[in-house]
């Protein structure tokens, strides 16, 4: 992503896209509350990371501590919170006008504030690569009510009411490509045909990026955000996100594709989500545990 005068480096350690169960299957060797707010510090790592640019401004989207109280409503979890937290990204976005974004931290859903501001200053010039194991295709009425599993669905102009009146933009379908899709609910297979999305399965991209890059060529596009949820790595390889998912795409494949990108378009906006430091959570729960000398 080139540097650019007006730029936002946007922190974002959301949590509550996920329903506790899921959590705690997918991380039990976690305390329940360490592993459902795990983001927060996978955040200040990535932070760490990433390269900031220079002249880019940084801000922080209030998110909300562990609270068990939390339930689902109207078919999303802890909605209420989903919506202050999404409003309050929105926000930030107005008052600063960014051109590009670069967003860390947090669950798939992140992607929705940044990318629906893009949507509205770009308009049809702006095309979306989901990197992601996952479709983000449920909702409400589904089975699933994990706010993250929905972001490509308000993306597109689907799901809940008040998220999607909340966003400046939509985007059409034809200019979304779900990029290392390969594990999905039932229900969500419906929408990927009905919306007409673009998938391109990690045995493809592996082999190389031609397909998806004449893709990107035939929406006309000049400009792309770039969504990158780490369970898309193969996990037999490495876990990063909380998800862990076999035969995705390498680490190798993942550079390489956003490399073409960057070379073939303008790359207004790049995501890393779902980052959840496991082994760095666990030490912190043990040395919590340790009575240290003084």
């Amino acid at each position: 992503m080139k540097n650019h005068a007006n730029s936002l480096r946007l922190l974002w350690p959301q949590w509550q896209g996920a329903a506790p169960d899921v959590v705690g299957t997918l991380a039990p060797e976690l305390p329940l509350p360490a592993a459902q707010t795990g983001y927060s510090l996978g955040t200040r790592i990535l932070d760490l990371l990433v390269p900031e640019a220079a002249g880019q401004r940084t801000e922080t989207v209030p998110v909300s501590g562990h609270s068990p109280t939390l339930g689902t409503d109207r078919g999303v979890y802890a909605r209420d919170v989903i919506i202050e937290q999404l409003q309050a990204a929105l926000n930030i976005l107005a008052d600063a006008d960014p051109d590009r974004v670069t967003t860390l931290g947090g669950e798939c859903s992140v992607s929705v504030a940044p990318f629906s501001h893009l949507a509205a200053k770009y308009g049809d010039d702006l095309a979306v690569v989901w990197l992601d194991a996952h479709p983000d295709c449920t909702l409400p009425s589904s089975n699933y009510d994990g706010y993250h599993a929905m972001a490509i669905s308000h993306l597109t102009g689907h799901g809940d009411p008040d998220v999607l009146n909340a966003l400046p933009a939509t985007i059409h379908s034809s200019r979304i490509a779900l990029a290392g899709l390969h594990s999905w609910a039932e229900d969500e297979l419906p929408n990927i045909e009905a919306w007409g999305l673009a998938t391109f399965p990690p045995n493809v991209l592996n082999q190389g990026t031609d397909s998806l890059i004449d893709w990107l060529k035939a929406t006309g596009c000049s400009k792309v955000a770039i969504h990158l949820d780490l369970d898309v790595i193969d996990s037999n390889d490495l876990v990063l996100g909380l998800g862990m998912e076999p035969d995705g795409l390498t680490r190798d494949s993942v550079a390489k594709t956003i490399a073409a990108l960057n070379g073939e378009a303008d790359v207004v906006a790049l995501t890393v989500a779902e980052y959840l430091p496991r082994q760095v959570l666990a030490l912190q729960d043990l040395v919590g545990k340790i009575e240290f000398p003084s």
